[in-house]
């Protein structure tokens, strides 16, 4: 068996995954540096924090044991996976980085380039709810019942490939849902809502099609993780179990900041109503 020091000692740096992280901080902080340079009103702290917090997520489901674990173990690689999807996403959309990339360009690349890219028609594809709620239903049902998860599982760079295609299908999900960020189709909240609803199955149902199986998928698992002396079965269920769960535990409270937003937002309508009729 593995000593618990050992495991919290495994930490890996590749040289990719840091200075993919450390250029993507980097960018987010520049462009609040030059937003407050510019006189106008800074980033909001909030933000910043969140997009970091998503920064530091990624550090830790890359670089972590985490990451180390996820080739010996499916429940580990089941975490991995969540919180790439599910926390860091989220986080970085959070963010606002589209909005902070528009503020801290000039204004003669913003109306050229960057405002025409996003009313574009392949913005408008890629910020469709439906596309991206079926696009990151087909990612995580792809790659988990195909030979792409055992292939990810022996090629490192299948596995790096894995893990982009999981934050870029996760991120163009929670676009919709979040809408910090300006985006060419608006979701309006009773569709948002709707949105995270029909999304539930999409990782439960995922979740208890691994748990119920009662062979091991992924023959990687079968050598790897009875080397550190755990049933692949037993891990294997676990895993399902991880993912089933994941679905309520981040939805719903997305659910409920959809909510909250809806409610301001009636509430900040009703209160320029009752100005305009003070003013007439």
């Amino acid at each position: 068996m593995t000593s618990t020091r050992h495991v919290l000692l495994a930490w890996t740096f590749p040289p990719a995954s840091v200075v993919g992280l450390v250029i993507l901080a980097g960018s987010y902080l520049q462009g609040v540096r030059l937003v407050s340079r510019g006189g106008g009103q800074s980033n909001p702290g909030r933000r910043t924090a969140c997009f970091l917090a998503g920064v530091g997520v990624l550090a830790l489901s890359l670089l972590s044991p985490i990451d180390t674990y996820a080739e010996q173990l499916l429940s580990v690689h089941m975490v991995q996976h969540i919180l790439i999807t599910m926390v860091a996403a989220p986080l970085l959309l959070l963010g606002g980085p589209i909005t902070l990339i528009l503020r801290a360009t000039n204004p003669l690349r913003r109306r050229r380039f960057l405002r025409p890219a996003l009313r574009s028609g392949v913005a408008r594809a890629l910020g469709n709810p439906v596309v991206t709620w079926t696009g990151f239903a087909i990612v995580m049902w792809g790659t988990h019942f195909t030979g792409l998860y055992e292939l990810a599982l022996e090629r490192q760079s299948v596995h790096a490939l894995e893990h982009l295609v999981y934050l870029a299908a996760a991120l163009l999900f929670w676009w919709p849902v979040l809408a910090v960020d300006p985006s060419p189709t608006r979701l309006l909240h009773p569709g948002r809502i709707l949105y995270l609803f029909a999304a539930m199955p999409v990782t439960t149902f995922l979740g208890l099609a691994i748990y119920g199986s009662d062979r091991v998928l992924y023959p990687h698992y079968l050598w790897a993780s009875g080397r550190i002396g755990v049933s692949a079965l037993a891990d294997q269920h676990l895993g399902g179990a991880i993912m089933w769960v994941s679905a309520m535990v981040v939805m719903l409270p997305a659910l409920g900041k959809v909510l909250f937003d809806w409610l301001d937002a009636e509430d900040r309508l009703a209160v320029r109503a009752m100005e305009g009729s003070a003013h007439r």
